[in-house]
């Protein structure tokens, strides 16, 4: 929603999907008249144009706008008074005489004409995809990806789309194939929609989908009644891919199991290079085990009976699992195991999938752990583009590997570790498998436990410090179906009853605001983190962030603001980053503060804290379309961290996720303190629901088969 001023002074409120704006720009707007109950009378935008400036005044808000890196007022100015309303055109055609202007040199004229043409490319890609109903969050993923070329790529195979760019659905790259005349049973058309139902399964956690699954997916996506259309012209166009090898195969007893190429080489391979370490493990001579095993018990005598069995097995395994709850000693494990393989002089590296989690294992142990992708150098090079330069050929430098929270590990990421670990590495895997499953494609620590030739160890006991915390309890009771013990007198775990979906939403906002911050001293923004199972809700993860925002970080005169889609991102806001982007070294999930925007560059800084140390991130406005407010944030999303204070909502109004291991995920991200606001029935409902997330995954069965091919 905008105010757009007319000519004739008058001003109107405009709604639709427009690109960045600042104010003073020109606009051609046409639509339709709308009635809102709130609002009033506003125009629905279906087209527009972006006008250039007449006057001398226009230019210069033009030019400052933000739009075009390297220009604020002060050098509008300038450009303009020395160029007047020829301007434009001489930016066009005669771009080096911006030299002429004092304080203009020869690199900052590069970056200004660089900035200038993207910006017109980007116009021009706007303009064509509008007509398509393309927005514009995905014309500006489309034009990062593919560039000046975007309105070629698209018109020669619109449905590349869907595959390279995410957030392109296929139902998008579909229209604009249809009107561009591509016919409803054009084998392009069929082949795209089988890969991208096996790609949106795969966000969805599977690795393959059964046939006749598929087949049910694609008819509703394609939602077509014509006799080309059936299952015959399907199946001919899936054994074509097959034969390609875009896609594989395989019958199970249950029927056909079908896997997009990538799934299945890295359900496959892992398997393989699983039972291959676990073959050529490394024996130790029972001489130097048993002395490194008495200095350790020595060393750590309040090891438990549980822990010391997993150090034998790690000596005499090639391949470990360690599963277990909070307060079990997972880390003092870890350290443990760190210990007995330096005594045996082995070198041993740790990692975790996220940075959130590298850092705690390294402040818990002393050692420095990294992102699974750090150890594997994940990197740009250039003709093959990011890629892990540790594999087969490249191997890690290492004689062990311990994987925390390996319940967050994925397939193709497990895959890719496999591929460079040395011949005769121990790999150790510790996690809590009754955690939610990895946001990625797999169900790898849940498998590797039930192949059941994967030496596996589930500690129990609770230690007695842990014992003392409500969270850890609780935690436990709730992942034995038990409901946790409520508001006990001077403890860390405290549920505040409000059936209301909406005074609840307000409850939040007020522990955030006032009550948890008197009460710790928490700091808001760095120590609480409201956790919520849904997003579209009144005590969801948009409407939160929302009131979050107004109450935490409210506008201010001195507080610089960006806008996208709607969101407005404001100096000091709490910030989530919401998909891997491995040039920036950011992954899903790493929250920050912003800490700069810069409107003459266009460009915000985001200093992350969750990563091993902080670090600022820069991103240009059309970028932002990777961050969201994370003031609130899915309990899906909190995964791999730890913070001192969650505050979540648990209301029936969430009923549709209500799940015990969510609930058990979301009560063990807290250190310090656990708040629920809610209803004892939804919390009753979460207990009881042990419904555990159904994977399409075969990795068990192919280590149990003993596959190696």
């Amino acid at each position: 929603m905008g105010i757009l001023r007319c000519s004739d002074g008058k001003a109107v409120t405009i709604v639709g999907s427009f690109p960045p704006m600042q104010e003073g720009e020109s606009l051609m707007a046409s639509g339709e008249w709308q009635v809102h109950n709130r609002y009033g009378k506003q125009l629905s935008v279906a087209q527009w144009e972006r006008l250039l400036p007449v006057t001398k005044e226009g230019l210069i808000r033009y030019l400052s706008s933000g739009l075009i890196k390297g220009i604020g007022p002060v050098t509008a100015t300038r450009i303009v008074d020395y160029f007047g309303l020829d301007t434009l055109e001489i930016m066009e055609n005669e771009p080096h005489r911006l030299q002429e202007i004092e304080g203009i040199g020869a690199k900052k004229a590069a970056g200004i004409l660089k900035s200038y043409q993207q910006y017109k490319d980007v116009q021009n890609v706007l303009v064509f995809l509008q007509g398509y109903g393309v927005g514009v969050g995905q014309a500006m993923r489309l034009y990062r990806r593919y560039g000046a070329d975007t309105v070629k790529q698209v018109r020669e195979n619109p449905y590349r789309m869907a595959e390279d760019v995410f957030g392109i659905g296929f139902k998008t790259a579909d229209k604009i194939a249809r009107q561009l005349g591509l016919p409803e049973d054009a084998p392009a058309r069929i082949q795209a929609s089988i890969t991208y139902t096996l790609s949106r399964a795969a966000e969805q956690g599977h690795v393959y989908l059964p046939g006749e699954l598929l087949f049910e997916r694609i008819r509703d996506l394609l939602d077509v009644s014509g006799e080309p259309l059936k299952g015959e012209f399907l199946e001919e166009q899936l054994r074509l891919m097959v034969d390609q090898k875009r896609l594989f195969s395989e019958q199970r007893e249950g029927g056909e199991a079908v896997y997009y190429a990538p799934f299945f080489q890295a359900e496959q391979g892992s398997a393989r290079l699983i039972l291959q370490l676990i073959r050529l493990t490394r024996q130790y001579s029972s001489l130097e085990t048993a002395q490194a095993l008495g200095k350790v018990k020595h060393d750590s005598s309040q090891l438990t009976g549980e822990q010391i069995q997993v150090l034998e097995g790690a000596l005499l395994n090639g391949v470990l699992v360690v599963t277990g709850g909070p307060g079990t000693g997972k880390t003092t494990t870890i350290k443990a195991l760190l210990s007995i393989f330096q005594l045996i002089k082995q070198k041993v590296l740790l990692a975790a999938p996220t940075g959130r989690a590298a850092k705690r294992v390294t402040e818990a142990t002393g050692e420095e752990a990294f992102t699974i992708h750090r150890l594997l150098e994940y990197s740009y090079t250039d003709g093959e583009g990011f890629r892990f330069l540790r594999n087969e050929n490249n191997p890690v430098d290492a004689q062990v590997v311990i994987i925390d929270e390996a319940s967050m590990v994925d397939l193709m990421l497990m895959y890719n570790l496999l591929k460079a670990l040395p011949s005769g590495c121990r790999l150790i895997m510790v996690g809590d498998v009754d955690q939610l499953p990895a946001v990625g494609a797999g169900n790898v620590l849940r498998d590797l436990i039930s192949a059941g030739n994967i030496p596996c160890f589930r500690l129990g006991y609770i230690f007695r410090q842990a014992r003392e915390s409500m969270i850890i309890v609780n935690a436990h009771r709730v992942n034995q179906g038990e409901m946790p013990y409520l508001n006990l007198k001077n403890k860390d775990f405290f549920f505040i009853h409000e059936e209301d979906p909406e005074n609840a939403a307000q409850l939040v906002v007020q522990l955030c605001r006032e009550r948890l911050p008197n009460y710790g001293p928490f700091d808001p923004l760095l120590d609480l983190q409201v956790l919520t199972p849904m997003r579209k809700t009144a005590a969801g993860v948009d409407r939160l962030n929302l009131l979050l925002q107004e109450a935490l970080n409210p506008p201010a005169r001195n507080k610089v603001e960006a806008s996208n889609k709607g969101i407005v991102y404001r100096l000091g806001d709490k910030v989530m980053q919401i998909r891997n982007n491995y040039q920036k070294e950011v992954f899903n999930g790493d929250i920050g503060l912003i800490t700069v925007i810069d409107r003459e560059e266009a460009e915000m800084v985001v200093t992350f804290r969750d990563l091993l140390q902080p670090r600022p991130v820069v991103y240009d406005f059309t970028e932002l379309d990777e961050l969201v407010l994370s003031y609130a944030i899915s309990v899906h999303k909190s995964q791999g961290s730890e913070y001192p204070v969650i505050i979540m909502p648990v209301l029936t109004q969430h009923y549709m996720l209500l799940q015990r291991n969510l609930l058990y995920t979301g009560i063990t991200r807290a250190r310090k303190l656990a708040v629920l606001v809610g209803s004892k029935k939804a919390l009753a409902i979460a207990v009881r629901n042990n419904r555990a997330e159904d994977r399409y995954s075969f990795l068990d069965g192919r280590l149990r088969s003993g596959e190696s091919d």
